[in-house]
């Protein structure tokens, strides 16, 4: 009898993962950081939570490599500066296909499941320039993963904002495609249909609120009552995500193109840098979510299935661009360093258990920089913060953030401490003309936390001709919605560069405030 239990338990060790995960689940996987995570730790935190889908916005050898040999599906995307090149030669697309996708496939190569080509390449802001270019690129990427032998394991799709399409009349049943891009889409929706492909939307609650005075706080989230609901000829739709998911079907309905599958290639909510970006609101909108995907009844106008979803994101990055918001950094359910920032059960079941976090995180001495408050010079205190926030992370300090509202000794430190860790920890980052020292005692207060970097490590960057890295767009759209209850703004941006001026502008603000 012990031998068969001792047998049992080895079966369900072995054939069953440490994590079960709600069907259809994805994150994606984003790079804009100063001290990147090594790829192999990541790879091992999506295995030990058991996500199986994992969407990249660019091909990097590194992260390929890493996941070479598992079973996770792979999205890899191809930017949008990449699309003109794609569309006028196609021997930019088969050389790209054969660099960053026949190069790693075989039997322990990677799981590739789409190309997403471009990424909300339809922006309104972007005034028409990938109009033309994404859907001839698409066409190019197809036909040279259909000569390479794989076309039909590994389909074409791009991924698309939500303002591609309206609802001239809030409802969710009245929705159609944007009039300037009827054609276009048309020709979209064929070539998805055609090749059995998705398609992929990015969706985000959280610029509902952030975007739109009045929003109901409530309709960002699930299960709401009544009072919170959009109502469509008797349907209610508790949640400002299933609308905009309906009015997607809705509009591929309008065309003729009611069977494609929906994607949600990107949904989330960060948890700093605005006072609805919170660990409780984050917490509370993946809970709802997961709860959702679990039941899988799927939305009123698709009722048997919800979407598959991808959340937005795996990490925080801290090198991405604050122009949409300066909650831009904190889009991860991981923080920098792979650690779980709230409990989420993944299942949906509920529970409040944490994710598993990274295994053999390598840091840097356990020191500190912070303000010298003994410093005989400090008249010059709000320009040397914000020179050290024009040149780091200042997020936190913004009104409603985690580190906001704590006196100028403490956001001085904030200001200095970051400067000195994204240096790593060089000392001559940590002075300040006198006015910054370092600590070995964490002056962490509360929510305010202060990180120590990891180390990094030495990357071994794929340089093909084929396209050039980049990530996300972070131009702002202009919203051509007529609903308050859709999400037609752009998504969050990863767009590897700092914005100096519009850090100095909030830097200053807040030590006028302080100096008065």
């Amino acid at each position: 009898m012990l031998r068969a239990q001792v047998f049992l338990w080895a079966y369900i060790l072995i054939f069953f993962p440490a994590s079960v995960v709600a069907q259809g689940l994805g994150v994606n996987w984003g790079v804009i950081a100063s001290h990147p995570l090594d790829p192999k730790i990541v790879v091992n935190i999506l295995k030990d939570n058991g996500i199986k889908k994992v969407k990249l916005f660019h091909a990097e050898h590194d992260i390929l490599t890493a996941l070479s040999g598992t079973d996770i599906e792979v999205m890899v995307g191809i930017p949008n500066h990449s699309l003109e090149s794609l569309s006028e030669k196609y021997s930019v697309a088969q050389a790209w296909v054969k660099a960053n996708i026949t190069a790693y496939m075989g039997k322990k190569g990677v799981n590739f499941k789409y190309v997403a080509v471009g990424n909300e390449p339809f922006l309104a802001a972007y005034n028409g320039t990938y109009n033309n270019l994404t859907l001839p690129a698409m066409k190019n990427i197809l036909k040279a993963l259909n000569e390479a032998g794989v076309g039909k394991d590994i389909k074409v799709s791009t991924p698309l904002n939500g303002d591609v399409y309206i609802t001239p009349t809030y409802k969710p049943s009245d929705g159609i495609f944007r009039h300037d891009l009827a054609d276009i889409m048309n020709g979209i929706c064929e070539f998805l249909h055609k090749n059995d492909a998705g398609f992929i939307v990015n969706i985000y609650p959280f610029l509902n609120l952030y975007q739109n005075p009045g929003f109901p706080e409530p309709y960002a989230f699930f299960d709401n009552d009544d009072s919170n609901s959009m109502d469509d000829h008797g349907v209610k739709y508790r949640s400002v995500l299933d609308a905009n998911i309906d009015t997607l079907v809705a509009a591929l309905k309008v065309a003729n193109f009611s069977d494609i599958p929906i994607i949600v290639g990107e949904v989330g909510w960060p948890t700093d840098g605005n006072i609805y970006a919170t660990t409780k609101n984050a917490k509370k909108f993946y809970n709802g979510l997961l709860k959702r995907m679990a039941t899988n009844e799927g939305t009123p106008l698709r009722p048997k299935q919800y979407p598959d979803v991808y959340m937005f994101s795996l990490l925080d990055e801290d090198l991405k661009s604050i122009d949409p918001g300066m909650f831009e950094r904190h889009w991860g359910i991981f923080s920098f360093d792979g650690q779980p920032k709230f409990p989420m059960d993944l299942s949906g079941k509920g529970q409040n258990k944490s994710l598993v976090g990274g295994k053999n995180v390598k840091y840097m001495e356990k020191q500190w920089c912070v303000y010298n408050k003994d410093a005989s010079n400090q008249k010059d205190l709000a320009v040397k913060i914000a020179w050290a926030c024009n040149s780091t992370d200042c997020t936190t300090l913004v009104p409603g953030a985690s580190c906001s509202g704590m006196g100028i000794d403490m956001n001085a430190s904030v200001a200095f401490n970051m400067y000195y860790q994204m240096a790593n920890q060089t000392k001559g980052a940590c002075d300040f003309e006198g006015l910054a020292k370092i600590v070995k005692q964490d002056p962490s207060n509360g929510t305010c936390r202060f990180p120590i970097m990891i180390k990094t490590i030495q990357t071994t960057s794929n340089s093909n001709a084929s396209a050039p890295k980049s990530s996300r767009s972070s131009t702002p759209s202009s919203s051509t919605s007529h609903s308050p209850f859709q999400t037609h703004s752009p998504s969050p941006s990863s767009s590897p560069f700092h914005s100096p001026l519009l850090i100095f502008q909030f830097c200053v603000g807040i030590f006028t405030i302080w100096f008065v």
